[in-house]
């Protein structure tokens, strides 16, 4: 009954750009928390980026603090994530995540869309 859906990954040089697009069939979708995580080949997945359910907060890994930016259209049910300036480090597959305000841990998950960022 809920799914999320990532699209827009791909392959581009460094420095260059991507937006990723998540898709979610969630009925409340305006009161869902929304974040983007990462899996690098070979290592764990690690936290993003995130955004509160009236995009009034957002929150960044450090990693990618003013090169990404996370966004989201409640009237769409959609997420997005601006990946600008990037690095061949910013390699992985990209997964779109979401919870309720009641849950710490994220609840759903997309299936991944690979980005692969060439030197």
């Amino acid at each position: 009954q809920v799914q999320l859906v990532e699209s827009g990954g791909g392959l581009v040089q460094a420095g260059g750009s991507l937006r990723l697009s998540c898709a979610a069939s969630i009925r409340t979708f305006n009161r869902y928390t929304m974040a983007w995580f990462r899996q690098p080949p070979g290592k764990e997945r690690e936290f993003v980026a995130s955004i509160s359910w009236s995009g009034g907060s957002t929150g960044y890994a450090d990693s990618v603090k003013g090169r990404f930016t996370i966004s989201r259209d409640n009237g769409k049910n959609m997420a997005y994530l601006q990946m600008n300036s990037l690095k061949p480090e910013d390699t992985a597959v990209y997964y779109c995540a979401a919870r309720t305000p009641t849950s710490v841990r994220y609840d759903y998950w997309g299936q991944g869309t690979q980005v692969t960022v060439s030197s």
